[in-house]
């Protein structure tokens, strides 16, 4: 049965519901797909427990410095609310259609930012951080991404556009932080698909998310984490 849910379509990769898709060359990559592993502690999570503010977040994103020649950051949008129908999923239903567009992730700690890559137009990678005890940003964000992957195709219905999606779990890099998600996302409409990486790395009391374009999540993801979790 499907499910209608109103809510902020937050979660960067799943936003790209509200906008057009873009043609991508999706020959190399596979539909989507989502892993949570656990590593031992990291050396920094004693020493990083306590939740940072939003604005101590910001101070921690990529900038166009850390990234190298090309990258433009994009001006950030304001919210947009849509109605949302998630139809075919079992695990996104039984969270309200929630999974399905991010709006599970209201951390009031948080700073995004996104940049276009100017050498390929379809170019694009976001930084997300949030910030919470580490119990909290871990059961929020592996419920979100089980759910996302609960099935492996479903189909989302957001302001009136029908989007065909097709989630696979992606084998997680475990060398990074306390736990680790990631996982690739096909979007399919109007003949045309999206393939979209996400990556989340919960590090203490940070939770790191890069995702969009799959080649500049891979390229940029250490510098962020890197970024992200460097003692003040």
């Amino acid at each position: 049965m499907p499910v209608r849910h109103t809510t902020t379509l937050g979660f960067a990769a799943l936003a790209l519901l509200t906008v057009p898709a873009c043609s991508t060359d999706t020959a190399g990559a596979k539909p989507a797909a989502v892993s949570s592993t656990q590593a031992g502690p990291s050396a920094r999570a004693a020493q990083n427990t306590a939740p940072l503010s939003s604005a101590a977040l910001k101070t921690r994103q990529l900038v166009e410095s850390d990234l190298g020649n090309g990258y433009l950051r994009k001006p950030e949008r304001s919210a947009r609310h849509d109605d949302v129908t998630v139809v075919g999923c079992p695990a996104l239903n039984e969270l309200g259609g929630d999974a399905a567009t991010g709006g599970s992730l209201t951390f009031p700690r948080q700073a995004k930012v996104t940049f276009t890559y100017t050498e390929g137009s379809n170019s694009v990678v976001t930084e997300e951080l949030y910030s919470d005890s580490a119990g909290k940003l871990s059961e929020s964000i592996g419920r979100i991404f089980d759910a996302m992957t609960g099935c492996p195709t479903y189909q989302v219905v957001a302001g009136g556009t029908a989007i065909d999606m097709a989630t696979q779990k992606l084998t997680a890099p475990h060398q990074f932080g306390d736990e680790q998600w990631s996982q690739l996302l096909t979007f399919s409409t109007g003949g045309q698909n999206t393939v979209v990486k996400q990556t989340a790395i919960r590090d203490g009391s940070v939770l790191l998310i890069v995702s969009n374009s799959p080649a500049l999540v891979d390229r940029h993801l250490d510098k962020a984490l890197a970024k992200a979790t460097a003692a003040s």
